[in-house]
């Protein structure tokens, strides 16, 4: 009896006595019967095996039944069950009460046994499903039709009603669950525990939740209706949040974006400089360097070579390269490599790295080095703030030198236009306020994240001349337009001559009309570029 209350205490483990017995807690079930219908059935082979040494019934359909009569195990066809064929090629098979009434079944309800019994219905106790692949099918094919085949319906429902009665039915609803469904069924010799059941339910409707919205997000691509749907299965755990006394997870696949060779975890903070800066690097074509640092560029530079890249980039501000996040477009070879690795940094990113180059950065060994991916970022954005989401498209316009409109007497020169370009990609990744100097494609300095856009150029000014930067022949981008002409005052006193901005305010002409009357080209764009 001691024995017995023990395993009460741990949740339905089973125990053995002195004389070799098993003993189980109530809420054990043990699995008599089982129904498998799965569309990859790779891992499910030893499931059925082990079901087959405890002797438990399998009903099964199509593929599934032929891959279990191919490893000679007992089953039985669903249309046996139903004495209903498969029809509609295919689209109904499981959907008929002899199926569901088997696991919807109330096995402590004395009417629910009476009706089974009535109509001859089996008792299902753990069913085993696995989806048509919707998702996948939509990222690899085109045509409509061959992707709403794709759309499940009878393994969707037979996993709701499993899950829904999980008091007495196991559910496994998705080959990821094999090899952990095989364990908890080797250990607990083809018993389950309430605890057991209730988890895999709560698995089950996460898929049937993350199936159904992935079917609505496709049929919703154009976006007729305003409802927001997200889901990611996907989570890598992280040390923290922002801080230390905050919890942090990021849901998503970050092996798709990079592959980890060398270093310490990526936390929070390193996920956001890492989208801030593939987010810039990918709007170049140049060979380029870019420092990251609490999501703002600190240093850019394209260059013809990278070693030249990275060595412009540091030169814009050393000092907030301390700790920063470095990127770059192109391959880092071992004399770049040795350069970089002169300074404390927290991660580097490129997309391909010298072996001798490797060795060199490696050596720290908190130092996290990146390999990125091709792949495509995504076309939308969302936050979360208040009780809602915010969703928005991501922010995709690039404005080249054609679409940049002179609006004085002096029109740009073509290092002016280079520059312009150049500045207007940076100010456009920078936090808002912003203002970005720059100059022979380098950031000169940027005033960033300020409540009025003077104090963002006079920090701006300040920082360059700092570092030694000569203004004069420099440009000067906005993220937005100038309220007032004190803007460009300032920026002519300073050795600006060429403005980049979106223009719109209702005093523009107050702007136009100092740079006209003091030789400074601006251009306007037209487009806004906040970011907060």
């Amino acid at each position: 009896m001691r024995l017995i209350k023990k395993y009460l205490f741990l949740d339905a483990r089973i125990g053995t006595s002195n004389d070799g017995r098993n003993y189980h807690i109530m809420s054990d079930k043990r699995i008599h019967s089982a129904l498998i219908s799965v569309f990859y059935k790779e891992g499910l082979a030893d499931i059925v095996k082990l079901l087959y040494k405890f002797d438990v019934k399998i009903y099964s359909t199509g593929g599934t039944f032929n891959f279990i009569n191919d490893l000679n195990i007992p089953a039985e066809k669903v249309e046996d069950l139903t004495t209903y064929p498969s029809i509609l090629g295919g689209r109904v098979k499981t959907l008929h009460p002899s199926v569901f009434g088997g696991i919807l079944a109330r096995r402590d309800n004395a009417e629910d046994r009476e009706q089974l019994s009535k109509f001859g219905i089996p008792e299902i106790d753990l069913v085993i499903v696995d989806l048509y692949p919707f998702e996948e099918t939509v990222k690899s094919v085109d045509e409509e039709v061959e992707i709403i085949e794709k759309i499940d319906i009878g393994g969707i429902s037979l996993i709701r009603a499993a899950a829904k009665n999980y008091n007495d039915v196991l559910v496994v609803s998705g080959r990821e669950q094999y090899a952990d469904v095989l364990k908890l069924l080797e250990e607990k010799q083809g018993y389950t525990s309430i605890s057991d059941r209730r988890l895999y339910a709560a698995k089950a409707f996460q898929t049937s939740s993350h199936y159904d919205t992935a079917i609505f997000n496709y049929f919703n691509r154009e976006e007729l209706i305003p409802a927001f749907r997200e889901s990611i299965n996907t989570s890598y755990p992280l040390r923290y949040g922002e801080n230390p006394h905050q919890k942090g997870i990021y849901y998503g696949d970050i092996t798709l974006i990079f592959d980890k060779l060398h270093g310490k975890e990526i936390s929070y903070n390193n996920l956001l400089d890492l989208d801030a800066a593939l987010s810039l690097i990918d709007e170049f074509r140049m060979n380029t360097c870019v420092i990251i640092k609490h999501n703002n560029a600190c240093g850019v530079a394209s260059r013809d070579n990278q070693l030249d890249a990275w060595k412009d980039a540091l030169a814009c501000d050393p000092v907030s390269a301390y700790g920063g996040v470095i990127i770059t477009n192109t391959c880092v070879d071992e004399t770049t490599a040795t350069e970089i690795d002169k300074i404390f940094f927290e991660i580097i990113i490129a997309p391909g790295y010298s072996q001798s180059a490797l060795e060199i950065l490696k050596h720290k060994k908190n130092r996290i080095i990146l390999l990125r991916k091709e792949t495509d970022r995504q076309k939308s954005g969302f936050r979360s703030l208040l009780n809602g989401v915010l969703w928005q498209e991501r922010d995709n316009s690039t404005e080249s030198a054609d679409q940049m409109k002179p609006v004085t007497v002096r029109t740009p020169q073509p290092r002016e236009s280079d520059d312009m370009v150049f500045a207007n990609i940076i100010v456009k990744h920078s936090k808002s306020n912003a203002i970005v100097l720059a100059k022979n494609n380098q950031l000169c300095a940027s005033g960033i994240g300020q409540t009025s856009r003077v104090d963002a150029l006079k920090q701006a000014i300040e920082k360059a001349r700092s570092f030694g930067f000569d203004l004069n022949g420099a440009v000067l981008a906005s993220d937005a337009y100038f309220p007032f002409a004190d803007s460009v005052e300032i920026a002519h006193k300073a050795g600006i001559t060429a403005v980049v901005q979106p223009g719109g305010s209702v005093r523009d002409k107050e702007s136009i009309d100092y740079c006209s009357s003091n030789g400074i080209a601006m251009v306007f764009t037209g487009i806004r570029h906040f970011r907060h």
